[in-house]
């Protein structure tokens, strides 16, 4: 690797030079983030995921920086341009900004005025009023009357004196808009000091479908300062056609510093540079900033909004599962019925029926006989309820059924699960069985979890982001996946269980791999051994290094193979087991035994001491689960949709999406409410993610509620702020702010159980919930 990119990532990261040389090494032999930061910490110097993701993406991104160094010499070697002292200047350039202003001179470009001006044989005129700018007795007119011509071709004809100095000021302008340094000067003062604007495009002033952008009909802030959210939702009204977006570059300032540099005294000539200046910052140099500008901030905004996506996801994906629970799902649905499906606790699909909640008396009978009769049969321990369309009537429902006390009632976001069912996905895995049921399986499988569902979606239609559809798509991608990828290895996989799509996502595999795995254990049986996977077709050396410290097989003859301890050190724990006399499996249950161990004994140069410390904390908890327990939640009763919301409500909810203006709360009424940034909490907040993660359960109030734009305006302060007395107002995200939800967001919650019942009340609250 370069070492001057070395020092360069070293710099960016403040690390040490010799961890981005050691970890770029890793990264060249095949290494992966997860792999590196678990199995090579002395190597790297301890990095973490994110130090060695960025050492990654640097490597990658100088990788470009280079290619296009090498493109820019060739083009110009080819055309005799290039000199020695240039080519040094191209070969320092540290960033593509000030590769490309070094190559701006010397750009193949269309047909300017500059290049008609240079046809007429006008360039010798821009030198002469360069060089004669402190030379008052020089007239820059009688000069231009030499080129004065008008017996030629058309093309290169000179009319006049002034259309000489034109021509010589248009060939100046471009050098001024081309010249590095001007460039970086005039550059700099726009990202500090320029302004983006907006406003209404003509006629669009009324048109209904551009009033969730009135916020920007008229709207001014620095770009500096903007946050992301606000320049892409004025960019999607842009895109929309109903608002115009400008960057404006400071002017005056920016004049003053381009006449420092170019405009030399005051005579006739220097004056002719001053025009020539101002047009070519005007003309030439103001728009390209603008253009920058806009590409660069819109990459920023990007870089925001896909953290803020990636975070959401992390959290998301790492939420407590239940666990190896039989389950009942249920889909929801009023006159379509629930749909309810029962699995078993690997998350086998046993059976699917489906019950109807409109009606009265023996409808409802029939419905609460037959579930009372599938929890027995299956021994169902939970019941999964997706939280769409009718959830909070199913929930009713089934806590008032008469349910066993140990079967818990729980709320599951069913967001993405109609895109699961009709999948390939889930055709595969389910070919003989409708969306519907598809539908509720995937209900109940994200309960006992959540990461093994949720990875077979593409993370794009959870929900959990702002903006999605406008950021940068390759950008959204490889850094979802990444999250994706961290989650999966972070957790583990049970390579006996897991599904195609779940083993994808090992360290070292890919869908071609973990398609492989997964056909071998159905022709074979289950993986009684690590070892047996290098059995696998096409599972190399190098996958099963990357791979095997992620992969647990339960019940496998070596213990060991259940936890993350990687098989290379296998010999290792050997050693330890007979220097202590003892077996692996005395060293894995005795805590006495490991507090025996002299670490420092086995220490060597491949080994240090935080290798083998996480080899005894893993020892301790073989194979343990780093996400949190599972816990109840249950919604205010009585509260089932927008229309029970009244100011001053204080209700349970959870956390369902976090965006860079606030957090969207699932209160239990089909419409999640907003807390804005300024209503996280009693002290000043700039960044809601610093409070508050996806799936927290927090108690928020209602502060508004405009049942007419469908907003619910909620806080977390101990007294909030109540902008209004009654219902109705304004509400929620400025206009334009709000980010894609879909049809829900994503949340989780759910019930305990609750006594018996059951009969006509259940029509009344249909009917009453419908109306």
């Amino acid at each position: 690797m370069n070492l001057k990119h070395v020092e360069t990532i070293a710099r960016e990261l403040n690390i040490k030079p010799l961890q981005v040389t050691a970890t770029a090494k890793l990264i060249a032999e095949g290494g992966t983030v997860p792999f590196i930061a678990r199995y090579r910490k002395e190597a790297t110097g301890l990095l973490d995921e994110v130090a060695i993701t960025g050492i990654r993406d640097g490597m990658l991104r100088l990788a470009q920086l280079d290619d296009r160094r090498e493109a820019i010499l060739k083009s110009l070697d080819e055309r005799k341009l290039l000199t020695d002292e240039l080519k040094e200047k191209i070969e320092k350039a540290l960033t593509m900004n000030v590769l490309e202003d070094l190559f701006a001179p010397y750009r193949p470009k269309r047909r300017t005025r500059a290049i008609i001006a240079r046809e007429k044989g006008l360039e010798p005129l821009a030198d002469f009023i360069e060089q004669n700018q402190t030379s008052g007795a020089v007239d820059p007119a009688v000069e231009a009357a030499t080129y004065v011509k008008t017996d030629v071709p058309d093309e290169q004809k000179v009319a006049s004196v002034e259309e000489a100095l034109s021509g010589a000021r248009d060939i100046i302008a471009e050098r001024v808009s081309d010249h590095a340094e001007a460039r970086a000067a005039i550059r700099k003062l726009t990202k500090e000091n320029g302004t983006v604007s907006s406003k209404v495009m003509f006629g669009k002033e009324e048109d209904k479908d551009a009033a969730k952008f009135r916020d920007y009909f008229d709207w001014s802030e620095s770009l500096k300062s903007i946050p992301s959210h606000r320049l892409l939702a004025i960019r999607r009204g842009e895109k929309e056609g109903f608002v115009m977006m400008r960057i404006s570059v400071p002017e005056a300032d920016s004049l003053r510093i381009l006449e420092a540099l170019f405009v030399k005294g005051n005579t006739s000539c220097s004056k002719q540079i001053k025009e020539a200046v101002q047009e070519g910052f005007k003309r030439l140099l103001a728009p390209s900033m603008e253009t920058e500008a806009r590409l660069e901030s819109k990459k920023k905004a990007d870089a925001e909004a896909v953290k803020v996506f990636a975070d959401n996801l992390r959290e998301l994906l790492l939420s407590a599962p239940l666990g190896q629970k039989r389950v009942m799902g249920v889909d929801p649905g009023f006159r379509s019925g629930c749909k309810i499906v029962c699995l078993d606790a690997q998350g086998k699909l046993l059976h699917n029926d489906i019950i109807y909640l409109l009606g009265e008396g023996s409808g409802l009978l029939h419905a609460k006989t037959l579930i009372h009769n599938l929890i027995e049969r299956f021994k169902i321990e939970a019941v999964a309820i997706g939280n769409g369309t009718a959830s909070r009537e199913t929930e009713l429902f089934f806590n008032k059924i008469g349910l066993p006390k140990h079967v818990s009632i729980i709320m599951v976001n069913e967001s993405g699960a109609s895109i699961y069912s009709a999948s390939e996905v889930a055709r595969e895995e389910f070919p003989d069985h409708d969306l519907t049921v598809r539908g509720s399986v995937s209900i109940a499988r994200r309960l006992m979890d959540p990461l093994a569902e949720l990875v077979k979606l593409d993370p794009k239609s959870i929900g959990v982001g702002q903006y999605q559809h406008d950021v940068d798509q390759t950008l959204l991608k490889d850094s979802l996946d990444d999250v994706v990828m961290s989650s999966v290895n972070a957790v583990g996989v049970e390579v006996n269980t897991a599904s195609k799509q779940l083993l994808s996502y090992v360290s070292g595999l890919n869908q071609s791999l973990a398609a492989n795995i997964v056909a071998y254990r159905n022709e074979n049986g289950p993986f009684k051994s690590r070892d047996e996977l290098k059995k696998i077709p096409r599972l190399g050396d190098k996958a099963f290094e990357q791979a095997a410290g992620f992969l647990r097989i339960r019940g496998a003859t070596n213990p060991l193979d259940a936890s993350a301890v990687h098989p290379e050190r296998y010999d290792l724990l050997n050693r330890m087991a007979g220097d202590l006399s003892c077996d692996i499996g005395a060293l894995l249950g005795n805590e006495d035994i490991r507090k025996r161990l002299d670490l420092k004994k086995y220490v060597s140069d491949e080994v240090g001491l935080p290798t083998l410390q996480d080899i005894v904390s893993e020892l301790a908890k073989p194979g343990r689960d780093p996400r949190k327990q599972f816990e109840m939640f249950k919604f205010a009763e009585g509260v089932e949709k927008p229309e029970d919301l009244r100011v001053g409500m204080k209700l349970p909810g959870i956390v369902t999406n976090v965006t860079a203006f606030g957090a969207f709360v699932d209160i239990g009424v089909h419409q999640d409410g907003l807390v804005h940034v300024s209503q996280i909490a009693d002290h000043f907040v700039k960044d809601a993610s610093e409070v508050v993660k996806v799936q927290q359960k927090v108690q928020v109030t209602v502060t508004e509620v405009d049942l007419d734009r469908k907003r619910i305006a909620l806080s977390m302060k101990m007294n909030p702020d109540f902008e209004k007395k009654k219902q109705g107002g304004g509400g929620g995200s400025p206009q334009g702010n709000r980010p894609t939800q879909g049809n829900r967001s994503f949340s989780s919650g759910g019930s305990s159980s609750g006594g018996g019942g059951g009969g006509d009340w259940f029509s009344a609250a249909v009917t009453k919930a419908k109306k």
